[in-house]
């Protein structure tokens, strides 16, 4: 009898510190899961960007639910499976993340293949982001949080961000972004046609 609750405290202990996957954003191009990384198993078969919230690493996975690399991630993480195809683009439609006029701001590539582009970027303390239209849709993860104002058709609104939080820029879209809080970490995933 206490061997048998001995096992099934251990099993509801593990139980617990697992988050099940949640669907934080599901279009057409993607669908983004918050989770843990021993939930994985539960979500969709196919290939993702793992981003872990405790390291800030981001890691390419063929197959996101039943990849051996899965097992080597620990603790929170944002799952994002690209899907579909994007809108023709041309040459002049957008920019890459980075390519804007900024100040403040640095934009360090973490991988790259068919599918994405996958950047980590900081906004420092009164960081500027100029005017710019994207030119691919864009998933920002952001680890740490923090205070953004954000200025697009003519209206200016302030984002405040917690770590896990995962926003949506789609291609052809136009903005100008400041921080108005303290450093701001993200990972920026850019999809491809």
């Amino acid at each position: 009898m206490r061997s048998t609750i001995v096992v099934l405290v251990s099993i509801l202990s593990l139980m617990a510190a697992r988050e099940a996957p949640r669907v934080v954003l599901d279009n057409q191009r993607v669908r983004v899961y918050r989770t843990t990384a021993d939930s994985l198993p539960a979500i969709e078969h196919l290939p993702a960007v793992v981003v872990s919230l405790d390291s800030a690493d981001a890691v390419w996975l063929n197959d996101a639910a039943g990849s051996s690399a899965a097992s080597t991630l620990r603790g929170p993480i944002v799952v994002v499976q690209p899907r579909g195809t994007a809108a023709a683009a041309t040459p002049s439609t957008g920019s890459k993340p980075g390519d804007a006029p900024f100040t403040g701001m640095s934009f360090k590539p973490m991988f790259e293949n068919d599918r994405v582009s996958v950047i980590r970027a900081r906004m420092e303390v009164g960081a500027r982001e100029g005017y710019h239209t994207h030119g691919s849709d864009t998933i920002v993860v952001h680890l740490s949080g923090g205070e953004i104002e954000d200025t697009a058709d003519g209206k200016t609104i302030v984002n405040r961000w917690k770590p896990g939080d995962v926003e949506f820029e789609g291609f052809g879209t136009s903005h100008s972004a400041r921080n108005v809080g303290g450093a701001v970490d993200v990972v920026l995933v850019a999809l491809k046609p």
